[in-house]
């Protein structure tokens, strides 16, 4: 097995979620430094996407003076933000944009087989939520923390086709 690093996966990721369980993402640490009297003081924060695999996703953010407290924090905000997911078998139901900030990102639904086509904070989400076939592209800011707040802007938006048909009074083929 290949040992953790860029580009690879652990074994626990690829496994997905057993019953009960969340499955967390790690999208982004950063190091911040502070100039004190002996040195510098270091303190991380982490960025989180939480989520069940089956429709239920959130993300946190935690802040601490080392790294794993730091995720624990991240994780508990990320379980208290989770928000329902609409999905159509293993995609989405229909295309949609999502923004936050500079962020901009769109959201393709995918025919079976085609797998997450997506950057590693959009892939983040979409994997968080049970999403496995989907076609997305980012503009704008690359930055992690708003490429997950506009994906999550965007899955928020998704709509059942039941609920569309019973809005709008017609029936869709």
């Amino acid at each position: 097995m290949a040992g953790p690093g860029r580009g690879r996966q652990n074994k626990k990721d690829q496994e997905g979620p057993r019953a009960g369980e969340l499955m967390e993402k790690v999208v982004k640490i950063k190091r911040c430094s502070a100039v004190v009297k002996g040195g510098r003081r270091f303190s991380f924060a982490a960025m989180v996407v939480v989520g069940d695999g089956k429709g239920k996703v959130g993300w946190g953010y935690g802040k601490a003076n080392e790294v794993p407290p730091s995720v624990e924090k991240a994780v508990k905000e990320g379980m208290r933000s989770m928000v329902t997911v609409a999905r159509k078998d293993s995609t989405i139901p229909h295309v949609v944009k999502g923004h936050f900030g500079a962020a901009r990102v769109i959201l393709v639904p995918a025919s079976a087989g085609t797998g997450v086509i997506a950057g590693s904070a959009v892939r983040a989400v979409c994997e968080a939520a049970g999403i496995h076939d989907i076609l997305t592209k980012s503009f704008g800011s690359t930055n992690p923390v708003t490429l997950v707040k506009a994906t999550l802007g965007a899955l928020e938006q998704l709509r059942p086709q039941i609920d569309v048909e019973r809005l709008r009074g017609v029936t869709l083929s």
